[in-house]
């Protein structure tokens, strides 16, 4: 049996530059004695995904597979289906690869397993391209079930890296490589299916999920410098998606703007465009990688080349409000 962290326990979070991936491993360490029907499957890089606090506490209940992830997707759901709780850690671009199985296997089977996936999008950065994971929300957003997370900032990861082993069903959640700038307070609670509003604001939404929370408040400061008031909201949960506050965002600013680490294709544009298309539809921008592959390079560089940076968002803001504006002209609202 392993060793029992310490009275004070291992560090939730640390510095404001800790990364996803630490700050999940480390809490998911520090809670497994508390959830004893938790499993880790890992694919020969627990040194990447954060596991490895989790391999050292625990290693009676960590299992490694080595690079065959299509393998270890299948043999999680059959985990699953004799009462385990797997934790399913790789590369995000690793899942894709795994995917048939975790259709299958996890998904179409109904199994309560967790994919936690580390380097996404172009936060990877000198990997380039060909390992950057531009695709992964929209593919699993796509799954039948499936509950689809990205997190912030440390804080928020590991909160919800309980909220997720609470949850009974498949999840994928995103973590990340490089280190991610701190942005929640210290009251902040994680809730599942649940968006939140950082920043208030009358004249533009800024809907965001992981490491563009922090890029959409820098773009809500220019803008204030402006005169425009920008709303923030942190929506880590894309499916559920928190419908009832869209709505109000909606209702309550003139127009949205969405930013993800991510294709605009299917990502977290995408799916408030679909949910506000139901409900209250509103001039929109999309800030994300514009269908293409990323390229090597710093991960804040990658995001000011791909236009994903502060004042990319604030740009963006403009823009929309500026359409929101002819609209206003061209269809005047009743008694005007």
């Amino acid at each position: 049996m392993a060793a029992a962290p310490s009275a004070s326990g291992p560090a939730l979070i640390g510095s404001s530059g800790d990364s996803l991936r630490e700050a999940f491993g480390r809490k998911l360490a520090e809670i497994a004695d508390r959830y004893p029907q938790v499993v880790v499957l890992d694919a020969d890089i627990a040194g990447g995904t954060g596991v490895h606090h989790f391999r050292d506490q625990h290693p009676d209940r960590f299992y490694q597979f080595g690079i065959a992830e299509q393998n270890m997707m299948a043999v999680a759901g059959g985990m699953a289906h004799v009462g385990l709780v797997p934790v399913v850690t790789t590369f995000a671009v690793f899942c894709l690869r795994a995917y048939e199985q975790a259709r299958l296997s996890i998904c179409y089977a109904g199994r309560n397993v967790k994919i936690v996936a580390s380097h996404p999008g172009l936060d990877v950065g000198p990997d380039g391209g060909s390992a950057q994971c531009l695709e992964d929300l929209a593919a699993f957003r796509a799954l039948p079930g499936m509950c689809v997370v990205s997190p912030a900032d440390p804080l928020e990861v590991a909160q919800a890296t309980e909220a997720i082993l609470e949850h009974k069903g498949p999840v994928y959640m995103r973590t990340g490589r490089s280190d991610a700038r701190r942005v929640l307070p210290d009251d902040y609670r994680f809730e599942l299916g649940k968006g939140r509003v950082l920043r208030p604001g009358r004249d533009v939404t800024l809907v965001a999920c992981g490491v563009e929370v922090a890029r959409a408040l820098d773009a809500a400061a220019i803008l204030d410098r402006e005169g425009i008031r920008a709303r923030v909201v942190n929506l880590s949960t894309l499916k559920p998606i928190d419908t009832d506050l869209l709505e109000r965002c909606a209702r309550e600013t003139r127009a949205i703007v969405t930013a993800e680490d991510h294709n605009i294709v299917g990502g977290l544009g995408s799916a408030v465009a679909e949910a506000l298309a139901q409900r209250a539809p509103c001039p929109m921008e999309f800030v994300g990688v514009r269908d293409c592959f990323g390229a090597s390079g710093e991960p804040e560089e990658l995001a000011e080349q791909y236009g994903l940076t502060g004042p990319h968002i604030a740009d963006a803001a403009r823009r929309v409000l500026a359409r929101a504006d002819k609209e206003e002209i061209a269809c005047p609202s009743p008694g005007a």
